[in-house]
């Protein structure tokens, strides 16, 4: 009895610390941010020039030979941002840009940079995915908008308004924009390439990524910008199966096709990659914590005791949180015979893996290649490249971004993340130890989910505040 008086005295004060713990975490005035869309004739400005660069098809892929309409694209640029074009130092790149605004020298450059390629525009669209429609309600609409041709015009907007108000830089400042951001192509390492001739080393730089978003996770109020900070690796990897193949009439057992199915159905089911809640994950779900329901403030107001069991729920709770935290491994396609009544002497899938920096590539290639041979699969790497260095969200530059984002965004709360996708950031590793991600942008649900699908457009009102985003970069760099 007396024992059973001590468990349950136990578990009561726990559970008093827990709930403790829990209200401690008062909402931020984040939760009660809004986002004030510039309603002037500099967002009809900003949304005309952003019209116009939309109207360009710049789609890209890979193998792509022909770049003229890059070349158009660059013209329509001279067109609307003429201070840049005569001020600025300029090099192309086989369509690919580079920018240099010469500064006073006193200290390291930045660079800014936001690709002008975009994929491609399949379905029925709302308004056509070139056209560069703005509607009444102050959208604009078409391929790139978000992804990410408004955040170009928005850092060139910056340095066109910064030259005619006749300011001058205490540094160098460069923008980046390749045409080949999609597929990962050169251009961004011919860029690189570029800068390391020269003896550039950049004192940050600032890519596509988080923007600012209402409730960015489910069950946390608020509105965020999201700073990436760590770039997951990326992957490309074949699965061979083969036989002696053999008329479908007569088939034997564990055929390429069956063994290549067991062996996906063994990867879903017993998901191999490890996770972990890194430093930078831990961060994002510190500063989300208080504005947080009050079951998921409970969970993650005392880690010390949930972490272990958030982690293997984590990933079913959320795709996207489940990506923070450990590898992944998507199969993406597949090839078999090319006879509806044969054997493949010789089938594949193909996976897209995008390492985590606690389980980068070579351990995570390993991982899966012990799997796959379990099954007589053999593993081929198409491409591969580790995940990028970590940001430290105490670095000066992290600070710096929060500094003018309170600016420009007051209420509106900064926080560390880990990209899950891919960008041109990853090129430029040993240019600089800080590669921040980050769009200054403000969207919706629906805009954030139209990147890459049908219907992609951003407000105009949005686009005056990035403006001024990157300008007070500037000043402060």
């Amino acid at each position: 009895m007396k024992i059973l008086l001590i468990v349950l005295a136990f578990i009561v004060l726990l559970a008093v610390v827990l709930v403790m713990r829990t209200l401690a975490a008062k909402p931020t005035e984040a939760v009660n941010a809004k986002i004030n869309l510039d309603k002037s004739s500099r967002a009809d400005e900003y949304g005309e020039k952003l019209s116009r660069m939309v109207k360009i098809e710049t789609i890209s892929c890979r193998d792509q030979q022909e770049r003229n309409k890059f070349y158009t694209f660059h013209e329509e640029l001279e067109k609307l941002f003429p201070n840049i074009h005569e001020k600025c130092e300029k090099q192309v790149f086989n369509g690919s840009l580079l920018f240099k605004w010469q500064g006073k020298g006193t200290t390291k450059p930045v660079l800014f940079m936001s690709h002008h390629d975009v994929v491609e525009a399949n379905g029925t669209w709302e308004h056509e995915a070139f056209s560069g429609d703005i509607d009444e309600t102050g959208r604009i609409w078409g391929r790139g908008t978000v992804d990410t041709k408004a955040s170009l015009c928005c850092m060139l907007g910056a340095v066109e308004e910064l030259i005619s108000e006749g300011f001058e830089p205490e540094c160098d400042v460069y923008i980046a924009s390749s045409c080949t951001e999609e597929w990962s192509g050169e251009g961004a390492p011919a860029t690189v390439q570029y800068l390391k001739d020269n003896g550039v080393e950049l004192a940050y730089l600032m890519d596509e990524g988080g923007m600012i978003l209402e409730e960015p996770v489910g069950g946390v109020k608020g509105m965020y910008g999201m700073v990436g900070v760590v770039e997951k690796g990326y992957g490309d990897v074949k699965f061979v199966a083969k036989s002696n193949g053999g008329h479908a009439s007569a088939p034997t057992k564990n055929t390429p096709l069956v063994r290549l199915g067991k062996f996906m159905c063994e990867v879903e089911k017993n998901y191999p990659f490890r996770s972990e809640m890194s430093p930078t994950v831990r961060e994002m779900f510190r500063r989300m914590t208080p504005n947080m329901n009050f079951g998921m403030k409970l969970i993650f107001s005392n880690l010390w005791i949930f972490e272990k069991l958030l982690l293997k729920l984590l990933p079913s709770i959320s795709s996207a949180a489940g990506a923070m935290v450990r590898t992944t491994l998507a199969f993406t396609t597949a090839k078999g015979s090319d006879g509806y009544n044969v054997l493949p002497q010789e089938a594949y899938v193909t996976g897209n893996m995008r390492y985590i920096p606690h389980q980068d590539r070579d351990e995570s290639i390993k991982i899966i290649s012990e799997i796959a041979k379990k099954y007589d699969i053999d593993t081929e790497v198409i491409y591969s490249d580790s995940s990028c260095p970590v940001v430290s969200y105490d670095s000066q530059p992290f600070h710096l971004v929060e500094e003018v984002a309170k600016e420009i965004y007051p209420g509106v709360s900064i926080c560390p993340y880990t990209m899950t996708g891919g960008t041109d950031a990853k090129f430029y590793k040993d240019l600089t130890p800080n590669a921040l991600r980050f769009a200054p942008l403000y969207i919706d649900k629906q805009q954030y989910g139209s990147i890459h699908a049908l219907n992609e457009n951003i407000f105009k009102g949005a686009l005056p505040l990035a403006v001024d985003f990157y300008k007070n970069m500037i000043k402060k760099s």
